[in-house]
């Protein structure tokens, strides 16, 4: 079969994209740009949070062209980024695209050609007749441009020096220095694409080298190098955010502590960090899962995550699990990191768009078991999961949001990407996190339904959780326990008996026994996650339904 395009006849395409569309609410205009910061922020020009809720899209490998482009036409792959509700594509280049004239002239179809790839030369031919002659460098471009149609933020990510598969400590490409890594290309390099992209809008940021690793790397280099790419990529576009990796395959960041970076300009810097469920020591299948969460969760604040409260950017630019959803360590792992993106609302890119390589590690037509797409660019490998980031691709937090009140808590699950919701004085549900209600986590540890003055009480085991006017029983508070900090748990007023919130299968929030506390590392307590986390997001619908003095038959879906 010469062309691998996907067999959905357009018109059905089209309308399945439209299905998707209200997942892509962020990314139905691109925000007042430039961006720039303000403390932990990324901010629009109107000095509103702009949260990066991306994708990687590999374009750095031995062809040196976007993936895909001979499964799908670079517009509908475009347009599906935005389709499934990303707002930005953290786009991967290798430096000699750049500095070998050479290559950046090639012809896409000689690249392919050169590699024996002729079945994806005749694929680009059917999807991307217009792209198959042009240079790589022009290629490249389109592929900008196309995201730029689609209203597609763009931050470019020098991945590698050389073309092909990132990363091993031994390839050449990790660190100053390295065979493949010569300071002063790399900077003739940062230099070009800023230049290059500085007119165009969508390009909002440079991340300057993905994951320095190996040998060779020291902390003095670091800052000697990374300082000299910053200011070489500002002097070329100012507009653009600037945005520095960390040590150890990008897992380190914790030598800022001592000695944070100096740079001649203010306002553009930002940090990224990655996180895999495979870097973090085989912990999440050999231990007790809440007892992995806080110990890993420990690991990456000490590594990165403190420069949040620092008052620092942090995008983590690389997180992504098995998309089969057959490996227990990555679904742990995944669980996890989407609690703490929740409560952090962090800035952060899946790896990876990607559904297939051209070619990688020698293998042609590469299957991605990490790509949001399928093998064949035609379907979202799970789309469940999908649905479960829809809450977290707009901002919780941050400055200008459009509320007219104090901030509150929403109580988020990461297991479903919801958030709980009140359907009666005696009913709660999962639901969308942008019609949550708004709940008070006091002081003496009371969730009280802001503006009516009632709070959550449990009545029983399996029972569903209520509310009251009496705050003061025991059942009606709500400790934090387990090393994760997700349960939510009480103690019944009759007996003592502690309880847990748990999310039932259809979405009910009952009590019950708490589960997989510690110890057993084949218990799932993942239907007991919850996280009580802050938002500054406008009510839907208003206070006037929460306050009134009963809740009535009120469900969330007659709110407006």
């Amino acid at each position: 079969m010469a062309s691998s395009s996907c067999p959905t006849p357009l018109p059905l395409g089209l309308l399945l994209l439209l299905l998707l569309l209200p997942l892509a609410a962020a990314s139905a205009s691109l925000p007042p740009l430039p961006l720039s910061t303000a403390s932990r922020w990324v901010v629009g020009a109107d000095g509103r949070r702009v949260k990066l809720a991306c994708a990687n899209w590999a374009s750095h490998l031995e062809p040196a062209a976007a993936e895909g482009l001979s499964r799908r036409g670079v517009g509908d792959i475009a347009a599906r980024v935005a389709a499934m509700g990303f707002n930005c594509v953290r786009l991967t280049w290798p430096t000699y695209l750049a500095t070998n004239t050479t290559l950046a002239n090639l012809p896409l179809r000689w690249s392919l050609e050169r590699l024996g790839m002729w079945e994806s030369v005749a694929g680009v031919r059917v999807n991307n007749p217009g792209l198959l002659d042009l240079p790589l460098i022009d290629v490249f471009k389109e592929v900008v441009s196309a995201l730029a149609r689609n209203n597609i933020m763009v931050i470019l990510d020098n991945q590698m020096t050389t073309p092909g598969w990132c990363c091993s400590t031994t390839d050449g490409n990790g660190f100053f220095g390295d065979m493949y890594f010569d300071p002063e290309e790399w900077l003739n390099g940062l230099n070009t694409m800023a230049t290059m992209f500085r007119n165009k809008k969508n390009v909002v940021g440079m991340s300057l080298r993905n994951e320095l690793r190996g040998p060779y790397q020291n902390v003095s280099l670091w800052y000697r190098y990374m300082k000299q790419g910053a200011e070489v990529v500002h002097a070329a576009n100012p507009d653009v955010l600037v945005i520095l990796s960390g040590l150890d395959f990008d897992n380190t960041l914790n030598f800022l502590v001592p000695n944070q970076i100096h740079l001649s300009f203010t306002g553009k810097l930002v940090f990224e960090q990655h996180w895999y469920g495979f870097s973090d020591g085989g912990n999440w299948e050999s231990h007790n899962q809440n007892d992995a969460c806080g110990l890993v969760v420990g690991f990456i604040k000490n590594k990165g995550l403190f420069l949040l409260q620092q008052g620092w950017p942090l995008f983590f630019s690389e997180f992504g699990f098995d998309m089969s959803g057959t490996h227990t360590g990555d679904n742990r792992y995944l669980t996890c990191f989407l609690s703490v993106a929740a409560e952090m609302d962090l800035d952060w890119a899946i790896w990876a768009l990607q559904g297939s390589y051209y070619i990688r590690e020698g293998i042609l037509a590469y299957d991605e078991s990490y790509g949001l797409l399928s093998w064949d660019w035609c379907t979202a490998r799970n789309p469940s999961f999908i649905k479960r980031m829809n809450s977290l691709q707009s901002p919780f937090q941050g400055p200008g949001l459009p509320n007219s009140h104090e901030p509150y808590n929403v109580i988020f699950h990461p297991l479903s990407g919801l958030c709980v919701m009140v359907k009666s004085s005696v009913s709660l549900e999962l639901g969308p996190c942008d019609e949550s209600n708004a709940w008070n986590y006091t002081s003496t540890r009371e969730l009280v339904l802001q503006h009516t003055g009632q709070c959550l009480q449990a009545k029983s085991v399996g029972e569903n959780a209520k509310f009251g006017t009496d705050c003061s029983k025991s059942s009606s508070k709500w400790q934090l326990i387990s090393n994760s900090g997700m349960h939510v748990s009480t103690e019944l007023t009759k007996n003592g008996t502690r309880l847990c919130l748990d999310a039932s299968p259809d979405g009910t929030i009952k009590t019950n026994q708490c589960k997989c506390l510690t110890g057993d590392p084949n218990c799932n307590p993942e239907s007991q996650w919850f996280k009580i986390i802050l938002s500054s997001k406008d009510i839907p619908g208003g206070t006037s339904i929460l306050q009134l003095p009963s809740f009535g038959s009120w469900s969330p879906t007659s709110s407006s």
